[in-house]
């Protein structure tokens, strides 16, 4: 099933091309709206109008997880914050994470969520635990994505008393957590007397937020008896939909229309263009509005794969040596 049959099937040249004319368009508004990008172009010796083809992406600068904890985020901001509709801060290990979003990038981050929860299976007919701090817009754009799939959603919160009553309460099929409330949802209820795998879950979706490896995976779906799927969601993209995995477990998709994905050389500035080479995840995005993100590097070891994927998705997709099945 797919959420976006014409993008998640589009074909390679489509896909450029649209990926081409997003961009051009994301570097305009960056640096005619962005301080911070107006002074980074500016320093790199680079324009918008430099950018006439994909190829021509490696001429801009890179954007650091450093340099986004060392700068005021409103200096990367497009627009007064009279155009911003939701504001979230993320506590994490080097500090802060505050992103800001318009109603456009809102729209967008539920599209995408909504076609990484179709590829893991979710429907009309799926009831799904929640949980995690609904603050958090990421947890927000997943239950909106939810919702407008017509599955049941169940947000669970952070209390285990609450999650240990609602598991009493209500039949779910599915949980989306991240890998340490998950255990500790199966830690409670080992206390209580009870065995997760005693109820009809079939499905776990896991909000990774440090990396793309779940060091927890596969105790996850030995305790559980559930299918495991994992989102990639660092707090600096406001997302939790960028990479997501589909019911072949062959990687994780890149939600290419949104964002423009390179292989860097570890510890280089070379773009890595041979396939199934390792290198960095480095990505540009193509449709944000108050927040764009041009050549970010996730720190991510990945390779690229380019093939058309046993679910029928043309989006290409990346690998780790270690990515579980």
């Amino acid at each position: 099933m797919y959420a976006n049959q014409q993008i998640e099937q589009l074909d390679r040249e489509g896909m450029q091309a649209l990926q081409l004319e997003r961009l051009q368009k994301q570097l305009k508004w960056a640096e005619e709206k962005s301080f911070f990008y107006q002074q980074k172009f500016s320093k790199a010796g680079v324009t918008a109008k430099d950018i006439q083809s994909l190829e021509d992406v490696k001429r801009l600068p890179f954007l650091t997880s450093n340099e986004l904890y060392q700068i005021d985020s409103l200096d990367i901001l497009t627009m007064p914050l009279s155009g911003i509709l939701r504001f979230s801060v993320v506590q994490q290990e080097n500090g802060e994470v505050t992103k800001l979003y318009t109603n456009g990038d809102i729209a967008h981050n539920v599209e995408m969520m909504t076609r990484s929860l179709v590829a893991a299976g979710i429907n009309q007919t799926s009831v799904v635990a929640l949980q995690g701090d609904m603050s958090d817009s990421r947890s927000m754009d997943i239950q909106y994505a939810l919702e407008m799939l017509g599955a049941t959603v169940v947000a669970m919160g952070t209390d285990y008393r609450q999650w240990l009553r609602f598991m009493e309460l209500v039949s779910m099929d599915t949980i989306i957590s991240t890998p340490q409330l998950i255990m500790q949802l199966i830690i409670q209820l080992q206390a209580t007397g009870k065995n997760i795998a005693d109820y009809p879950i079939t499905r776990v979706i896991c909000r990774n937020q440090q990396g793309l490896q779940n060091a927890m995976q596969r105790h996850i779906a030995d305790r559980t008896h559930a299918t495991v799927y994992n989102f990639y969601e660092p707090a600096e993209l406001g997302t939790a939909s960028m990479l997501f995995q589909c019911e072949a477990h062959k990687g994780y998709h890149i939600q290419e229309d949104y964002f423009y994905p390179e292989i860097v050389a570890f510890h280089s500035d070379q773009v890595v263009t041979e396939p199934h080479q390792m290198g960095e995840l480095v990505v540009t995005t193509l449709m944000a509005e108050a927040m764009p993100l041009i050549r970010y590097r996730t720190g991510q070891a990945v390779m690229m794969e380019t093939d058309t994927c046993d679910c029928g998705r043309t989006l290409h997709r990346v690998t780790t040596p270690f990515t579980f099945m």
